[in-house]
């Protein structure tokens, strides 16, 4: 018995720029979708642990939001904030950036790592590569940018080489007991999930603005015998928003909705009542109070 390898327990950051597929990377490492994704920038905006347990270890994944320094809002201050609490906070950090693609907003990020704890480099997207002979060079001018412990290609969505990712970060994680249930998948509750797979509709199904303008409350959660009831609000700036939002004779909202109450069957694992309007509330991004109300920490 005491030849067994310790058991291993650690946090691991992920993060990046807006868009790279960190939410996607982190549903497809733990098998069960928790954090939503888009095709838009941002879509992520709390801090969400998703948790991975094997024979050996137990990872403990931290998604972040995209760090960027386009928008200056106090709701993007409060995201930069967590990305860079949270760096500081686990024991190896995922900087996941997209294959063949390095910009300043790469650079960005770059700057804040820490030197004193293992930094992974992930090189996502790589299916999307048309040419993979470029892929090489790539890896070696990226290699001479900061001492990573790792560099590993990967697709998330093509699930290539996660496994080789999952064994890279275990070796680096601290020797200790599990800190959560083997059951256990996410450190968030069931309402805080509802409110984002409706954000999530959001961001798939509106323009390019009002996803930016539009948060989400759970102002009711009722969970019976054999279904939630679950009744939510979508928090705009403008009257204008708020009818693009509900579209004509309401079909939008309804669409939002019924495609948002699909995913909490499936996530929760029973028949969801869902009710959702629509509020106007201006300011709302650079509201501290109402920020805080919403959950957004810092």
């Amino acid at each position: 018995m005491d030849n067994l390898p310790q058991f291993r327990t650690g946090y691991v950051a992920i993060i990046g720029k807006p868009n790279v597929g960190k939410s996607t990377l982190l549903n497809f490492l733990i098998q069960q979708k928790i954090s939503i994704t888009s095709k838009k920038v941002q879509t992520t905006r709390h801090r969400i642990k998703g948790i991975l347990t094997d024979q050996q270890s137990q990872f403990i994944f931290v998604d972040t939001p995209g760090y960027q320094v386009r928008y200056s809002n106090k709701l993007n201050t409060i995201m930069n904030k967590l990305v860079i609490q949270s760096i500081n906070e686990v024991d190896v950090v995922l900087f996941v950036i997209e294959a063949i693609s390095f910009d300043s907003n790469d650079e960005l990020i770059l700057r804040q790592l820490p030197a004193s704890k293992p930094v992974i480099l992930v090189i996502n997207k790589i299916d999307q590569l048309s040419d993979k002979s470029k892929l090489l060079p790539f890896l070696a001018q990226i290699s001479t940018k900061y001492p990573f412990t790792e560099i590993i290609p990967i697709s998330a969505i093509k699930k290539m080489q996660l496994t080789q990712l999952l064994d890279a970060v275990r070796t680096y994680l601290p020797e200790n007991s599990p800190l959560f249930g083997e059951d256990e998948i996410c450190d968030r509750n069931e309402r805080f999930l509802a409110a984002e797979m409706i954000r999530e509709k959001l961001f798939r199904l509106m323009g390019d603005e009002i996803p930016y303008s539009a948060n989400v409350s759970i102002d009711r959660f009722e969970q019976l015998t054999h279904i939630r009831k679950i009744y939510a609000c979508i928090l705009v700036d403008k009257t204008s928003q708020k009818i693009m939002i509900i579209g004509q004779g309401g079909e939008k909202l309804k669409q939002i909705a019924s495609l948002a109450r699909k995913d909490m069957e499936k996530l929760f694992g029973s028949k969801v009542y869902l009710e959702v309007w629509v509020k106007v509330k201006s300011g709302w991004a650079n509201d501290a109070r109402t920020l805080s109300g919403l959950g957004y920490e810092g």
